[in-house]
């Protein structure tokens, strides 16, 4: 078994300082590291247990398939604070069936963004007997 210490996910923005100022401005992910020079340089974001490292340039914009799902302790709170800052909101908050609340936003080249509130009586975080 290959015992893995850590993990990232790395994107090819197709404007590199537009996605920094998405991911770090907007978005609030704190830079772990920096790396490289000039418009492409890398720039590398906590991302809870792993990390989201952006460098290089794309030509295109990512599949949407693609998607990042990201854990918040209070999705009303993260909606009101990205819609202050200007992000457009794809989705707002809606509490799903399956009892999460999820809101969904999307990147500059339009990588799904989900942000997800899990209640504290949700089966993640509490199950009995296990």
């Amino acid at each position: 078994m290959v015992h893995v210490l850590s993990g990232r996910v790395l994107l090819r923005p197709t404007h590199p300082e537009r996605s920094r100022v998405f991911y770090g401005d907007q978005l609030g992910l704190a830079v772990y590291r920096e790396f490289g020079t000039g418009p492409e340089r890398g720039t590398v974001y906590f991302l809870g247990g792993g990390f989201l490292e952006l460098s290089g340039r794309s030509e295109a914009p990512p599949a949407t398939d693609v998607r990042l799902w990201l854990q918040v302790a209070d999705v009303t709170a993260a909606h009101e604070e990205l819609v202050a800052k200007g992000v457009e909101i794809v989705r707002p908050p809606v509490k799903e069936p399956w009892g999460l609340v999820e809101m969904w936003v999307a990147d500059p080249d339009g990588t799904p963004i989900v942000l997800v509130e899990v209640p504290a009586d949700h089966p993640i975080r509490y199950r009995p007997g296990i």
